[in-house]
């Protein structure tokens, strides 16, 4: 079964053909990084505006690059939620008109899900295991059991560990994206520079639960005051010992919940998969089986959307036309939509 997938939850307008949730056809991704690099983030408005300036030639490529037609297509699956509202109409929208079109089903889909799902497009993984998504919006510890059985252990209580790196690298003036530049900063400093805390959650209810606002707090505003003194203060040495802290308060927590569950196999996803210092970390693991996928499914991607959509689609399962889009998840613990 061949499923267009279509994401268009941020700033990538993406589509991509993928044949029985595992071939991908193709997997074109429009980002607008240049667009939006002057204001060093993400702004919604020109973002949907983009998307419905782009969607049908970025469809009319994916179709090509796949070497079939639009009537080739058996089943459509869209991002939904969450993300910008604006931007996640315009996929939705487009998905509906080429279902009421075409006659074929379309399903809406959670891209944190398809996230999660991302690594299985390029390899066979047995579930269960314990998934790790890391993005500009979400920092999220969870169980999987299969591709739509998911029971989140610990997420982040305020920000994202994307949405840190990003903060910190525009009030430094890093770089755009923050995440890429901080990482390429930080592979020629020294992380001892700065000796930056980590969060001290008390509560039992927060044994793999993450915060990153105090340390972005500390990098911006009390950088002096976790400054060791033997190093020079420069963007390579605060990048170094900014990515170290945030990644390392992330694989606390992954080590508490690989001891509590016994899981071994930990399959990451989401933009700061990306991140090479994360990568080494994982890799370096005793006894734990790593997976992340390839960089260009790291980022949103319309590939993720179809694989994961075409398993909702086989077993017979399609949106009404009513279907409607959500900026945010609804649920964090084990009632996960």
């Amino acid at each position: 079964m061949r499923i267009l997938g279509i994401e268009s939850s941020c700033d990538e307008c993406s589509m991509a053909v993928v044949e029985d949730g595992k071939r991908i056809l193709s997997n074109v991704i429009a980002t607008q990084i240049d667009i939006h690099r002057p204001y060093k983030g993400v702004v919604p408005e020109i973002a949907s505006r983009l998307h419905t300036e782009w969607i049908v030639p970025v469809l009319n490529d994916a179709l090509s690059k796949a070497g079939i037609t639009l009537k080739e297509i058996e089943g459509i699956a869209v991002t939904n939620r969450p993300g910008l509202i604006g931007s996640l109409l315009v996929g939705l929208s487009f998905a509906k008109g080429l279902s009421m079109s075409l006659g074929i089903p379309y399903i809406g889909i959670n891209h944190i899900k398809a996230h999660l799902y991302a690594p299985l497009l390029e390899e066979d993984i047995p579930y269960p295991f314990i998934g790790l998504l890391v993005s500009g919006g979400h920092t999220i510890i969870c169980r999987v059991d299969g591709f739509d059985s998911i029971e989140i252990l610990g997420t982040t209580i305020d920000d994202a560990c994307g949405e840190a790196f990003d903060k910190v690298a525009k009030f430094y003036d890093f770089g755009y994206p923050g995440g890429v530049a901080i990482d390429k900063l930080a592979r020629n400093g020294n992380s001892k520079a700065f000796n930056f805390p980590g969060p001290n959650l008390h509560k039992g209810d927060h044994r793999y639960d993450i915060s990153y606002s105090g340390l972005k707090t500390a990098v911006v505003n009390q950088l002096d005051q976790f400054w060791n003194r033997e190093y020079e203060k420069t963007p390579e040495n605060i990048a170094a010992s900014f990515q170290k802290t945030a990644i390392n308060i992330l694989l606390k927590r992954l080590k508490r919940v690989i001891e509590d569950t016994g899981l071994r196999r930990v399959v990451a996803g989401g933009g700061v998969a990306a991140n090479s210092y994360l990568r080494s970390e994982l890799s370096a693991m005793k006894e734990v089986t790593t997976v992340y996928p390839s960089l260009p499914l790291c980022t949103d991607n319309g590939a993720m959307i179809a694989g994961i959509g075409y398993h909702y689609l086989a077993r017979g399962e399609a949106a009404p036309l009513s279907e409607t889009v959500s900026a945010r998840v609804t649920g964090f613990r084990k009632a996960y939509p």
